[in-house]
């Protein structure tokens, strides 16, 4: 397999030393800065900055909600000859707090316009408390219907940075579109998955794609399900996966880690680690049918032993467990039975099954001590 070229090296070097990369001029008026994001391993986003022939400024994304964060932005911009106040565009790939987590403090200081995908926007629009509190207990009732534990289904999900009350996204995307940024020929690609909304932004005659968080040089995105996906949020990214690749001559200005060619070689390893993933899932039912989501979760293999996530991360290995369990259903690989509510905090969760193999194929069923089912 062909591997990806890495062509953002100093931004290579400073992750691999734990440090922010520099401010850099990637193209003539187009900057990557790099904000911090506290105790994330993550470490930083990278804020893109594009000039536009007034003076101004247009941004892809803004960053995490935090005065260390605004505070490197606000200096990474000085650092393209720009104020904080020239910004009049912001482009916003998801919701995510480490995307879009800035952009209230950002209209105190300018009246930038927000352009977003529709289906990510409605979900940052100004909430009330007892409508955040639903969304809390929705979540938290998904969990125990994946089989959960209380530590865990409590943790509902982090609510994200919403938009001051009377502010509203100014353009709302829908599917692929042209961006009318002067002195640049941008355009919107619709890549669900991540989120339900997630955006790339392409430029032809830059020959550059700003992936947000769809396609990273090393790290595999987390896809999950949870109250704000479409139905089955891995489904949708296999597709936005192949989407991209038809970019395949483009350099990747990812949000996270370092900029690199070879979009084909990228999306063909990210579709390689999927269809691995779905292996060793089906494998895991196969061998002890009747698991529910999370005892799954448990069987399969993660970054680091499953027994030293924190709850967080235990969380959202359950949610991505079930999104691959959503696409093996639909494939026919695996069937499920529905849960039960037995109470308000009480759930009978859903179990996971080999699924029955037709008659035409009962012959091609694997002998008892054989190969696992496997898709």
């Amino acid at each position: 397999m062909t591997a990806i070229e890495v062509t953002g090296r100093r931004q290579q070097q400073a992750w691999a030393d734990k440090v922010l990369p520099p401010v850099e001029e990637v193209r003539p008026g187009l900057w990557s800065i790099p904000v911090p994001m506290g105790p994330n391993p993550l470490r930083y986003v990278l804020v893109y900055a594009l000039a536009t022939p007034d003076g101004g400024l247009a941004l892809i994304d803004v960053g995490w909600p935090s005065d260390e964060s605004w505070d490197a932005l606000v200096a990474g911009i000085r650092g393209t000859d720009h104020d904080i106040t020239d910004v009049h565009t912001v482009a916003v790939t998801h919701l995510h707090p480490d995307h879009f987590g800035l952009v209230p403090r950002l209209l105190e200081h300018t009246d930038a316009e927000l352009w977003m995908h529709r289906d990510d926007a409605r979900h940052l629009r100004y909430h009330s408390d007892d409508e955040i509190e639903r969304q809390l207990d929705a979540a938290r009732a998904e969990l125990r219907d994946l089989g959960a534990p209380p530590d865990v289904a409590d943790l509902g999900f982090i609510d994200f940075v919403r938009l001051p009350d009377g502010r509203t996204i100014d353009r709302e995307l829908t599917g692929d579109a042209p961006l009318e940024v002067d002195g640049w020929n941008l355009r919107a690609i619709w890549t669900p998955g991540h989120t339900p909304g997630h955006l790339c932004f392409v430029d032809d005659d830059a020959g550059v794609i700003f992936t947000g968080d769809h396609l990273l040089p090393r790290i595999s995105p987390n896809v999950g399900t949870n109250p704000m996906q479409n139905d089955s949020p891995l489904a949708d990214y296999l597709i936005s996966l192949a989407n991209t690749e038809k970019m395949r001559d483009h350099e990747a200005l990812p949000s996270h880690e370092y900029r690199f060619r070879g979009l084909g070689a990228r999306v063909t390893g990210m579709l390689a680690h999927h269809e691995d993933r779905f292996a060793e899932i089906t494998e895991a039912v196969v061998a002890r049918p009747g698991s529910t989501a999370w005892e799954i979760t448990q069987a399969v293999t993660w970054s680091r032993p499953f027994a030293d996530l924190n709850l967080t991360m235990k969380r959202l290995a359950l949610r991505e467990t079930d999104a691959h369990l959503l696409v093996l259903r639909e494939r026919g690989v695996l069937t499920a039975t529905e849960p039960g509510r037995l109470s308000d905090e009480a759930t009978e969760p859903g179990r996971w099954y080999p699924a029955p193999v037709p008659e035409h194929r009962a012959a091609e069923r694997p002998a008892a001590g054989g190969p696992a089912l496997s898709t």
